[in-house]
């Protein structure tokens, strides 16, 4: 009996026992090891990110393009050169011009561009002609150089256009006649020599020493003397191309002085006067105050306008 009831006790303990772990069991989270990821050769970069949709930026005229976010800037167009009410006129020191019409016409004339007075400026990068009177150095000057860098058109004579030998040139004589844009241009003589370069030869035949006469509609009618001395024929020059702008050497020694100028304007019958050929070395002695003086003396109506180097300056007809 006693061990029947020893039994029992000890069955019931162990069912309770059986019973707590059980409870204890359930109440706990399942702990389960984390699932093993499959080995990579390398870990893969992140995805880029889509770029973001060009912004839509209309164009405007007059102003620069617009910068989009992601792209270099467009750059913008080179504004085009102002064209000039009125005929306008740079002087380059020496026997070198620049004239710009009121067409857009561009044109250099005897382009010695870096002579000692010539100013410390950009050399013109557009040109639509290139004039040139004779064939020595200080007139020829940058001629050649330009007329690549800018396509502009050689007039002069035709044994000096061969001479400079541009791609783009037009050899002509006394008597001829060229049209650029708005600018009829005539070539007319001169009392002057020509010869090209300087080699153990001596210098080429560059042609006839030459003026020029430019008539603008509208505008004025430039004279262009070259290196010339004061000579019968500027009567005829008067009467049938009718200047009322002349550009005049006054120097000396190897063209007219002031004196001689002074008879020039009285036959050619200008309204202006502007010297040039002076200073420039110490033999061209002549100056704007002897001519100014010299046509008082002679008693000439036509006013003087001196230039300054590199200052841009209108040519009217008065």
């Amino acid at each position: 009996m006693i061990r029947s009831s020893i039994v029992c006790v000890t069955l019931l303990v162990a069912g309770a026992v059986s019973i707590a772990r059980a409870d204890v069991e359930y109440s706990m989270p399942d702990k389960k090891a984390p699932a093993a990821r499959p080995a990579t050769a390398a870990a893969a970069p992140p995805a880029a990110a889509a770029p973001a949709p060009a912004p839509i930026i209309a164009d405007k005229p007059g102003m620069a393009p617009p910068v989009v976010p992601g792209k270099p800037a467009a750059a913008a167009p080179a504004p085009a050169a102002a064209t000039p009410a009125v005929t306008t006129a740079t002087w380059w020191g020496h026997a070198a011009w620049i004239i710009q019409t009121p067409g857009g016409a561009t044109i250099a004339i005897d382009p010695w561009l870096d002579n000692p007075f010539a100013p410390k400026i950009e050399q013109p990068k557009v040109l639509d002609a290139i004039l040139v009177t004779h064939g020595h150095g200080d007139h020829v000057g940058n001629t050649a150089e330009l007329a690549k860098k800018t396509g502009a058109k050689v007039i002069t004579s035709f044994e000096l256009a061969s001479l400079i030998g541009a791609a783009n040139s037009e050899g002509m004589n006394i008597g001829g006649t060229a049209v650029v844009k708005d600018a009829t241009i005539h070539l007319v003589e001169a009392l002057h020599s020509g010869g090209f370069g300087q080699d153990k030869t001596g210098p080429k035949f560059g042609g006839p020493a030459m003026g020029f006469v430019i008539e603008i509609p509208k505008g004025p009618v430039i004279y262009h003397a070259g290196d010339t001395d004061v000579f019968a024929g500027m009567t005829l020059i008067a009467e049938r191309y009718h200047p009322t702008v002349a550009l005049l050497p006054i120097g000396g020694h190897f063209t007219m002085d002031p004196t001689g100028a002074a008879l020039a304007a009285k036959m050619l019958k200008v309204k202006t006067v502007v010297p040039m050929h002076f200073g420039t070395f110490p033999i061209l002695k002549g100056t704007p105050d002897e001519l100014t003086a010299a046509l008082k003396k002679q008693k000439v109506s036509a006013k003087v306008v001196e230039f300054r180097s590199g200052i841009s300056q209108p040519l009217t007809l008065k």
